[in-house]
């Protein structure tokens, strides 16, 4: 089974301000682009079963010039709360990494 760490040439993660975080997923063709779009990736219940939030207030941005997919949702904790454990948002990316595309 391919995975997104397979056909994507860079994942990143970071802060969308204070209570959001935004996932980059950059793909190097039109093909693994339209394979990515056609995955979990764009599902919205796919990623909030992902990062236990509500598929609601998922957001997708399926970028095709770019190859680009962005997924956008709240942070589990406000940054720089006391619980909260990726100041930057910098390592929330890593749960995409093992979706089947």
């Amino acid at each position: 089974m391919t995975r997104l760490r397979d056909i994507a040439t860079h994942v990143r993660s970071k802060n969308a301000g204070p209570f959001w975080l935004t996932v980059d997923v950059f793909l190097p063709d039109r093909a693994s682009f339209d394979r990515a779009v056609a995955s979990g990736l764009t599902d919205r219940a796919v990623v909030g079963r992902t990062y236990d939030v509500d598929p609601a207030t998922v957001l997708v941005f399926p970028v095709p010039g770019l190859h680009v997919v962005k997924v956008s949702f709240p942070r589990p904790t406000t940054q720089g709360a006391r619980d909260d454990r990726d100041m930057h948002g910098g390592q929330q990316f890593v749960p995409l990494l093992d979706l089947a595309v």
